[in-house]
């Protein structure tokens, strides 16, 4: 019996290893959708916005290798964009199905139509739309093959009417390669990069994404030029691990350690990673940068060198070419510093906050110490990425996601639905902001209808957090950040699982427990304190000037509480800005 196009693509998606469609269906979609259910080996997920689909996919993609989501006509493609866009700027591969109207009403501004290639051109690798069912299967294949190797975005746009055509088989290959080539700087850059690694003293690796699979690399390469070693958010979960030599972040999220170390530094090491940005890098010493996208190099900093290659492949080839340093100075010197630092920390842990302004410190050090070994984290952006980036440690087993690139709000919840689909085996722990919570809300119903394990810890703070900081370091007064939340525990449970608000810090640990070890969905509802700060590694004049500003703007209009509340909420912070 011959199959249609919409059946052949469900089997070159099987094909590939995708297992999950996420998507809203109608229209267009519903040939695909019944190819789908006809299968039987691949199956499609009913989310309540496309947007959700989107960052599930992201998400899954992120941690198995490539994903799928679908949008039929017209909204179903908007709806798409912002997970897209989030999947894109994080380079991983997803595919992404725009199903749209009849090819005959092309040009006729149809009900519903859409320019699939204008909308999806800015969030993609590979954007095409079929309109025979010889092109299909060609078509498609070199989508997954973009998606893969490129890293990022593949959209197939496919009309409702082509999905129901006979399907034509290809006549060039079908199959998907996967290589994996070694790609490392040539044997003249790598000796003169040696040769000036092994001239200077004081050497600091800094390391990202790209670095996350040469853990071992990086720690064997930290041993032999006594170098401090520290890494980006996308970067913490794959390098903190079991390394002597770690010293944290830098960046808005990251500690005064990581920031001191890179420009205390005579050579900077750039490995796999394109950031931190401008404001935060050095500028005074060398620096030198490793990246397999060799586009990426030089944007963020001025460089000495700029290498193109694989972290791993990179530092096997120039690790024999390196002379042992035998001076530690430096190295000790960051690393006590950086003791310093978590101490500090300790105090916010230790400061748990009063009734309904629980300290999110607290909150987050809570769960870091009560989750699995090999939990899955999602981060709202925001505050919650603040308290991640801080509190949650790498284990080697462990994973974090977020929209670090993209920076969107509400991508927690929808990133959880993702990993805890692809990965029922592992836990799966959402810090949601209400903010971002608040965005999407409806796809708590997906969370129920799938009966996935996920944990949602709601930090809420009653306001848009980050947005509040970002106004008062720059001297104005908040204003219109504050938000009035339902109670965010009954929603959970009229949605059908369990939900359960804590308002007191005694609360907290015992709260957080009994929600691991709950055997189906929960929503902890905190109320933490809307006044905590979270002050960046270095603090400005500027910022502190702004600050001042806006507390005076506040006291005022007569906000006395408030300003009263956000000193006595941050006291700690005195000991860092003097």
């Amino acid at each position: 019996m011959s199959k249609n196009v919409a059946e052949q693509l469900v089997e070159m998606l099987i094909e590939v290893g995708v297992k999950r469609i996420y998507a809203v269906t109608g229209d267009s979609l519903n040939y695909f959708n019944d190819a789908v259910r006809r299968n039987g080996k691949i199956k499609w997920i009913h989310v309540r916005n496309e947007e959700v689909g989107a960052f599930a996919a992201a998400a899954e993609a992120e941690l198995d290798g490539i994903a799928c989501c679908a949008g039929s006509c017209g909204p179903g493609h908007v709806h798409l964009i912002n997970g897209l866009y989030d999947a894109h700027r994080s380079h991983v591969p997803v595919i992404a199905i725009a199903s749209t109207i009849p090819t005959g009403e092309f040009g006729m501004d149809f009900f519903q139509e859409t320019n699939t290639i204008k909308l999806f051109d800015d969030c993609s690798y590979y954007n095409q739309i079929a309109t025979t069912a010889e092109q299909v299967p060609r078509m498609f294949q070199t989508a997954i093959q973009h998606a893969i190797h490129k890293k990022g975005v593949a959209v197939f746009g496919l009309p409702g009417d082509v999905a129901q055509l006979d399907a034509v088989e290809s006549v060039t290959s079908m199959q998907l390669f996967r290589n994996k080539p070694v790609i490392r700087p040539s044997d003249y850059e790598l000796t003169a990069l040696s040769a000036l690694l092994n001239r200077e003293k004081k050497i600091m690796l800094y390391c990202g994404i790209g670095a996350v699979d040469a853990h071992d690399e990086v720690v064997e390469l930290a041993a032999k030029l006594n170098a401090p070693v520290g890494f980006s958010f996308r970067g913490k979960m794959g390098i903190q691990y079991d390394n002597p030599y770690e010293v944290g972040m830098t960046g808005l999220l990251g500690q005064p350690s990581g920031y001191h170390a890179m420009h205390e530094a005579d050579v900077v090491v750039l490995l796999g990673t394109d950031f931190p940005y401008v404001n935060f890098m050095p500028e005074k010493n060398k620096i030198i940068q490793i990246d397999e996208s060799p586009e990426r190099l030089g944007r963020r900093a001025k460089l000495t060198m700029g290498l193109c290659g694989d972290v791993a492949d990179s530092i096997k080839a120039l690790l024999p070419l390196l002379d042992q340093k035998v001076d530690d100075h430096f190295l000790k010197s960051q690393l006590e510093f950086y003791k310093k630092v978590k101490e500090n920390q300790q105090v916010y842990i230790e400061d748990q906050g009063s009734e309904n302004k629980i300290q999110p410190e607290f909150v987050a050090d809570t769960i870091n110490r009560l989750a699995n070994r090999d939990a899955i984290f999602t981060v709202d952006t925001g505050m919650c990425c603040v308290w991640g980036a801080r509190f949650i440690d790498g284990t080697g087993e462990r994973k974090m996601l977020g929209s670090f690139n993209h920076g969107s709000m509400a991508n927690a919840m929808p990133m959880a639905i993702g990993a805890a689909l692809a990965h029922p085996e592992k836990q799966v722990i959402a810090l949601c902001g209400d903010g971002g919570l608040s965005m999407l809300l409806g796809d708590l119903a997906t969370i129920k209808q799938y009966n996935l394990p996920i944990k949602l810890i709601v930090f809420n703070n009653r306001a848009l957090g980050m947005v509040k900081l970002e106004m008062e370091v720059d001297g104005l007064p908040d204003n219109e950040t504050d938000m009035i939340n339902p109670d965010f525990a009954l929603v959970a449970q009229a949605m059908g699982f369990k939900g359960l608000t804590v308002s007191k810090p005694e609360e907290v640990e015992s709260a957080i427990a009994n929600a691991f070890a709950e055997n189906g969905p929960i929503l902890l509802n905190i109320m933490t304190n809307p006044n905590a700060l979270a002050m960046p590694p270095k603090i400005e004049w500027a910022q502190i000037k702004g600050m001042t500003e806006s507390m005076t703007k506040l006291m005022l209009g007569g906000k006395m509480s408030e300003v009263f509340d956000t000193i006595k909420s941050n006291y700690k912070h005195l000991g860092e800005v003097l």
